[in-house]
């Protein structure tokens, strides 16, 4: 069995896996807009006040009940378009085993 591990601790909120995942399955551009509408979501969570003036936000890529993994893609070798086209490269395709001995920080996360 395969899964998708987002690793939300380098997640920079690029958007990046929803625009290629709106793409790669031909979802009308206007459901970026609503969340759940695309096979990953990337939510907003912030901003935390860091004092002095500064603030930070967190991003956390979730995929949808829309997602399949890219079976497409997949069945023909390639890994899933969020995978892919990941800037930040936090998010990791391949067998649950595999992906379950990657997880080493509390802010990961691993979908089947």
């Amino acid at each position: 069995m395969n899964g998708l591990l987002i690793d939300y601790e380098w997640c920079t909120g690029c958007h990046t896996c929803e625009i290629a995942c709106q793409q790669e399955h031909g979802f009308a551009p206007e459901k970026l807009l609503e969340k759940g509408r695309i096979g990953i979501s990337p939510y907003e969570i912030g901003p935390h006040d860091l004092g002095d003036g500064a603030y930070q936000y967190e991003f956390l890529p979730v995929p949808t009940a829309l997602c399949d993994l890219c079976a497409d893609r997949v069945a023909k070798g390639k890994e899933p378009t969020c995978v892919k086209h990941c800037q930040a490269g936090c998010m990791h395709y391949g067998s649950v085993e595999e992906l379950s001995k990657k997880m080493t920080s509390k802010k990961m996360a691993l979908f089947v």
